[in-house]
Parts: structure tokens; C-alpha cells; sequence
């Protein structure tokens, strides 16, 4: 829990013709940490592996025409019954196979689209012949004649008068047949000579003139009742077209699934195979296990071929380099916070697994900047929500949602000792103090918490130090012993300044403070002596001290600046306490009855805390540890531990 899963490196060989049914192995086991080890295999066979390659883009672009032809069908990608597959699919089987089905569905899919086009132009129709349903004249007589220009139509009623003044100069007749508020239905006629003239002016008018083919004959009125009745016909061939489509769904549905998850299972596994070592009769497969689960994969191994052969190497985490994944292995209740450390960086194989501190540091922080009782309480209530995944809108964010319950009971047990409760200090007795009323003891009390966190920031690096065997860091790196043996010392000649009883001699305090800043100012010179190797003589003992001391300077600097930037903690505790009395005024204010305008500003006020200060504490908490405390010992950079696993096990893990 504390350190990374220990790994052994491994190395497989096996015959070329096994190569499906050993990667399926692995993929099954999902324990195995892929290496690309084609730089390892022979050239002659270089050929062979351009071949997996080729095929995995083959089953990648099978995968997006599945999924593209399933998503018309409205068929989901879920998990077929079958959970595992131990061949690749035929890749021009499985082609033919969604041609096919591709074929019935656009055939299928053309006709709705056809259907749907059509009624869309009798819409369009309706619209135009709605506004002029009343009028009495046949619309076959407004065919223009030879020298006639007409045109029917509805226009707004502004801009009649508009068009009569555009149209002075031609001869024109405008008839306003109906005239509404909105509306008028006009009969613009005039020479067809002047035609441009005529349709220019309707345009700009916005004249929207009656427009329909040739086999609607009589009256608006009589052929808005004729497309109206054409519609209802092409929606029930529309239904019928959508109902065929559904019946191609369910017929075909967990045929496409199963495809899905083949050509998906044969996908990974030559993507794999591709990354193999290619010998002249063998593979050769390079990664890395788990330790703990090393025999259970040589088992599975030796189960499917007694040819294999299988060499494992052991790697202590004080010699391992950089390309040794970190599996991290916390319990669930930890992902949230595992999340926040993956954020910031992943941790090297070397260092320790910082989660578990940031499980209780966390909350803890976020606890004393954000105490209330009634707001912890609805705090670990949305976390609650939020990790139940019955918000579907949110469920990618589920794995915060312990770590949001756990600030929330922080924040309850800090409301208890700060006596609040959604904001009223007198239901509850404080069994500390009111942050509003003791803002100078909250300030001390933020910064003697900061000054213990980072205490174990610096005990963090001294044990990864001594993990890495790595001496000279551990005894006078700037977050080894030296840099806390000098944190401490100038802490307690603070203390023993402003405390005339303090135990310890300020002298003994000062010889020790100028020993540790000694040892951090020669580290370089101390660290390789400690280690044993050489290292060049500076140029000169002055420019060796002038780089120490300003070494030294700025690590003094940075030790006081994170030490007071928890100050923040005392603050946001005093700003939490100052805009619940805020709400409580502006409740008064809105009734000093306490009536129910004044619950309301109570409820609406309480709501906004929760939610907006609540999102600025968790920004605060987060950057105390990522500016302050990580600084102290966490190195980061490590490769992520991603086993090979068949696409059921990876889906299953995605929905954890």
C-alpha cells in the first residue's frame, strides 16, 4: 500500500504458431506489462511483424465501421454474453459480414430519408398554403399567361405599402385578399414585361408567394386538405420504413456485438503479437509482472504449452531505472485521492506511494477550512451521489466521490469543534473556539498544522532517499536530514524566542541550525564523497561558497514561504465563519421575523457556500499539497503499470 507492486521483469519464448493462443493467455491473465521488444528480434523476420501491424490497422478500422453502423441501428456496444475469444477474427469475413448488414440498413435508411424529404416539401407547402386557406380562386388560374406576371402569396403587413411605393413606376394591380395583425395574403399582378421588376419588389417585401406543382389543382383551401391527407400517408410509410429498421436492430443486434468485441479482442492481440520479438522459429515476448502474481502467470503458461519457456529477473526498487512500471495498489475508498497524485505526476518505482498520506491530509485541511457541521453534512451527501453513478451527467467524475465524502466528514468533525452549524454558531457549543472570534489562535493553529505536514514531507524523502540507496540525499540533500534538521532548528529559535521557558538552549539551536545549513551549503561536494565517487574540484572555494550560500538562501526562503502559505488554512476557516454571518444578516435584513423570506435567504445562502466555497477550498487544499507539500519529497516522471487484458476485463475495470 505504502511502496508500488514489486516487479519482475520476464522474458517468453515461444513457437511463431502459438503466438494467438500465448498472447490471449497473457491478455486473460492481465498481469503482464508489455515491452516492445522488436529491436530484439531477428531482421529477416522484420517482415513478419510489418504483418501484425498491418492487420491491427486492419482490425482498427473494423472496429470504427462496426461501431459506425451500429450507432445507426441504434445498437449499444455492451458486452456480449461470450467474454473472451481465442482467435483472431477472419478480417475479410468479418467485412463481407458488416457489408451486408450495412446494405439492409442503408437500403432501409435511403427510403426513410426519401420519405422524409417529402415531407418536409409538403410542410413546406402547408406553410404557404395556410395563410391563404380562405381565399376562394383557383390556383390553376394563377398560372401566368403570356403577358401577365401574378404571384399569391402572404407578406407582413408593414411592408404592403413598402411595395406599392418600390412598384410607382410599372403598372401593377396589389390586391389585399385577408389582412391579419401579422399578415396579409396579397395577389400581386402587372406585365410580364416587367417580371424582374415585379419579383424583385415581392423579395424585398419578403413576399413569400404560393409555389406548388402542377398536379395540385382547386382552391388553397382544397389542396392544403388534399397535402394534408398525402402526409398522413407518407408518415405512415415513414413508421413503417423506422419499424423494418428496428426489426433489422433486434435481428442483427447481437450478431454486431459479438463482431464488436471479436474484431476489438483480435485487435489487441495483434497490437501485442506486433511487439514481439520475432526469431527465426520463435517470439519473443519482454515485460513485466507483478511479483506477487509471477506464479500464477507460470502456471497459466506451462498449462498451454510445455515448450514455453519462461526466464524471469528480479529487480530490487534501489537498482531499478526508469523503465520499470508503478502499479499502485490502494483500496478503492483511495482512487479519488489516487486521482489527485496522478494529476500532479505518476510516482517513480523508487519512491513511496504518497496516496494513503493524502488520504488523511486532505480531508483533514479541507476539514479546517471548510468546518460546519450542516455543510459537511451536505458535502458527504453529494459525494454519496456522485460515487452511486445515479447522475449519469457526472458519472465520469464517480471516483471522486469518497473523496468528496471524506472532506465532508472532516468538515462535519471540524464544525463540532468550531460549535457551527449551517452557519449559526449558538445551536451547537464549540468544543474549541469560533474561528471569527479567536482569529489570531486559528492563524497560530493553521501554521503549526502546516509546519507538521511538512515535517512528514521531509520524513517522505528521507525514507525514499534511503530506499534508493542514495546517501548523500538522505544525510545533506535540501530535503534530506540536514534541510529538517535546519527547519527545525530555526522553528525552535522562533520558539525559544517568543517563549521565555522554552527547553532547549537557543545556543544549542543556533550550533545546530548553522551545522545542517553547512552540510546543505557543501551537499554536492559531502553527496559524492558519501557515495564514493569523484567529482571534480570547483574552480575555486569562493565560487563553491557563493553557490552554497545562495543555495542555502533560497531554501530558507522556500521553508518560510511554505510554511506561511498554510496560513490560508486559518484564513479560509475565519472567511467561512464571516460569510455564513453574511447570509445570516442579509436573511435578517430580508425579514427580521425570521418569516419565511428569511429560511429562504438561509437555504439559498447555505447552497451557495456549499457549492462555490466549497470548489475554492478544495482549489486551496489541492495546491497546499501540490506547491508545499509534494515539493518536499515527490520526484514523479514514473511509467504507469498497463497490463494486457482482453477488452471484457479493460471494460470491466472502466466502469469501476
Amino acid at each position: 500500500m505504502f511502496y508500488p507492486q514489486e516487479m519482475t521483469r520476464i522474458s517468453i519464448i515461444a513457437r511463431q504458431d502459438t503466438a494467438v493462443a500465448v498472447t490471449h493467455a497473457l491478455a486473460e491473465a492481465g498481469a503482464l506489462h508489455l515491452v516492445d521488444a522488436r529491436h530484439l528480434g531477428s531482421e529477416i523476420k522484420a517482415d513478419l511483424a510489418a504483418d501484425w501491424v498491418q492487420k491491427s490497422a486492419t482490425y482498427a478500422e473494423l472496429e470504427r465501421h462496426a461501431l459506425a453502423l451500429m450507432q445507426t441501428l441504434g445498437v449499444s456496444d455492451s458486452m456480449p454474453q461470450t467474454d473472451g475469444w481465442t482467435s483472431v477474427v477472419d478480417s475479410a469475413a468479418a467485412n463481407a459480414t458488416l457489408e451486408q448488414i450495412e446494405r439492409e440498413a442503408r437500403a432501409i435508411t435511403e427510403r426513410v430519408a426519401g420519405e422524409t424529404r417529402k415531407l418536409e416539401q409538403l410542410q413546406s407547402y402547408v406553410q404557404q398554403l395556410t395563410p391563404i386557406r380562405e381565399i376562394d380562386i383557383e390556383v390553376s388560374r394563377l398560372s401566368s399567361p403570356r403577358h401577365l406576371f401574378s404571384a399569391l402569396g402572404a407578406m407582413p403587413v408593414e411592408n404592403v405599402a413598402r411595395m406599392r411605393t418600390s412598384l410607382a413606376r410599372v403598372p401593377f394591380v396589389l390586391l389585399t385578399l385577408r389582412q391579419d395583425q401579422q399578415q396579409a395574403v396579397v395577389w400581386l399582378l402587372g406585365r410580364r414585361a416587367d417580371s424582374d421588376i415585379l419579383e424583385r419588389a415581392a423579395r424585398g417585401a419578403y413576399l413569400n408567394p404560393l409555389s406548388l406543382p402542377e398536379a395540385y389543382q382547386g382552391t388553397p383551401g382544397q389542396i392544403l386538405h388534399a397535402v394534408e391527407a398525402e402526409m398522413a400517408t407518407v408518415r405512415q410509410r415513414v413508421a413503417a420504413e423506422k419499424a423494418a429498421l428496428e426489426d433489422l436492430r433486434r435481428l442483427r443486434q447481437d450478431q454486431l456485438q459479438a463482431l464488436l468485441w471479436h474484431v476489438r479482442a483480435s485487435h489487441l492481440l495483434a497490437d501485442a503479437i506486433a511487439h514481439f520479438g520475432s526469431l527465426r522459429y520463435t517470439y519473443l515476448v519482454v515485460g513485466w509482472v507483478p511479483t506477487a502474481r509471477l506464479s500464477q502467470l507460470q502456471a497459466r503458461l506451462k498449462g498451454l504449452s510445455s515448450e514455453i519457456v519462461v526466464k524471469t529477473t528480479p529487480v530490487k526498487r534501489s537498482e531499478a531505472g526508469a523503465d520499470v512500471p508503478v502499479g499502485l495498489q490502494n483500496p478503492g475508498f483511495l482512487v479519488g485521492f489516487q486521482q489527485l497524485l496522478s494529476n500532479y505526476g505518476w510516482p517513480r518505482y523508487q519512491e513511496l506511494d504518497p496516496t494513503a498520506v493524502i488520504g488523511l491530509t486532505f480531508p483533514v485541511l479541507y476539514g479546517a477550512m471548510f468546518g460546519d457541521v450542516g455543510h459537511g453534512l451536505l458535502l458527504a451527501l453529494a459525494g454519496l451521489l456522485l460515487a452511486s453513478r445515479k447522475v449519469r451527467a457526472l458519472a465520469g467524475f464517480a471516483g471522486l466521490g469518497m473523496t468528496i465524502v471524506f472532506c465532508g466528514l472532516a468538515a462535519t468533525l471540524f464544525g463540532f469543534l468550531y460549535g457551527s452549524f449551517f452557519g449559526f454558531e449558538g445551536v451547537l457549543p464549540a468544543l474549541l473556539f469560533h474561528p471569527l472570534s479567536n482569529i489570531m489562535q486559528i492563524l497560530l493553529l493553521a501554521v503549526g498544522g502546516g509546519v507538521v505536514v511538512l515535517v512528514a514531507g521531509f520524513l517522505i524523502s528521507i525514507v525514499n532517499a534511503y530506499v534508493d540507496r542514495d546517501w548523500g540525499r538522505l544525510l545533506v540533500g535540501n530535503n534530506g536530514l540536514a534541510g529538517l534538521l535546519l527547519y527545525l532548528s530555526l522553528l525552535g529559535l522562533a520558539a525559544a524566542v517568543a517563549l521565555p521557558h522554552f527547553p532547549i538552549p537557543g545556543a544549542w539551536l543556533g550550533i545546530l541550525a548553522l551545522l545542517s545549513a553547512l552540510g546543505v551549503m557543501l551537499s554536492e561536494p559531502l553527496s559524492h564523497a558519501i557515495q564514493g565517487s569523484r567529482h571534480p574540484a570547483p574552480d575555486s572555494v569562493v565560487t563553491a561558497g557563493v553557490e552554497g550560500f545562495f543555495e542555502v538562501f533560497e531554501m530558507l526562503i522556500s521553508l518560510l514561504s511554505n510554511s506561511l502559505s498554510y496560513v490560508r488554512v486559518g484564513a479560509f476557516a475565519v472567511a467561512h465563519g464571516g460569510l455564513s454571518a453574511v447570509i445570516l444578516i442579509l436573511a435578517t435584513t430580508a425579514s427580521a421575523s425570521h418569516g419565511l423570506p428569511y429560511w429562504l435567504v438561509v437555504a439559498l445562502g447555505n447552497l451557495v457556500i456549499v457549492g462555490f466555497e466549497g470548489l475554492v477550498v478544495g482549489i486551496q487544499t489541492l495546491r497546499l499539497h501540490y506547491y508545499e507539500f509534494f515539493s518536499k519529497f515527490f520526484t514523479g516522471g514514473g511509467t504507469r503499470y498497463a497490463p494486457l487484458t482482453t477488452p471484457h476485463k479493460a471494460n470491466a475495470v472502466e466502469q469501476v
